[in-house]
């Protein structure tokens, strides 16, 4: 009986979880658009200004960037592409690996982000604030 309330409580804290991670995730979605982007694009470009302004580099190969955003390569390749067509990102070959492709920011996915950032980190601060 006990295993089964505690087995429970584990679910019910996993489904809280996902719950907040949606609404987090529809509440970053709206705030964003206006800036013609979507929670998951913003997610690439802050990886990718977060790598540049702590002296990472300022460019990843696709395979950093799934691994920390969290999008299948199909679809992040997609979402780079759109990026790309806005401006915002560019590719190029990697020199170390040929086959490896590189992400960077341009100096309007640069400002773009600098405008937005704070729209994201105060929305995050909101959904978030009685987390903990």
């Amino acid at each position: 009986m006990a295993a089964n309330k505690a087995e429970q409580a584990l679910v019910e804290q996993w489904r809280d979880i996902l719950a907040l991670h949606a609404r987090t995730q529809c509440e970053l979605d709206r705030a964003l658009h206006g800036h013609g982007l979507c929670a998951s694009d913003f997610e690439v470009l802050d990886l990718l200004a977060e790598g540049a302004a702590t002296g990472g580099g300022c460019a990843y190969r696709v395979q950093e960037i799934s691994e920390r955003v969290h999008l299948s390569q199909s679809a992040l390749s997609r979402l780079i592409g759109r990026l790309e067509k806005d401006g915002l990102v560019e590719r190029a070959m990697c020199a170390e690996d040929r086959r490896g492709v590189r992400v960077a920011l341009t100096a309007k996915g640069r400002a773009l982000h600098g405008e937005v950032q704070p729209v994201q980190r105060a929305v995050l601060a909101r959904m978030l604030a009685d987390v903990g």
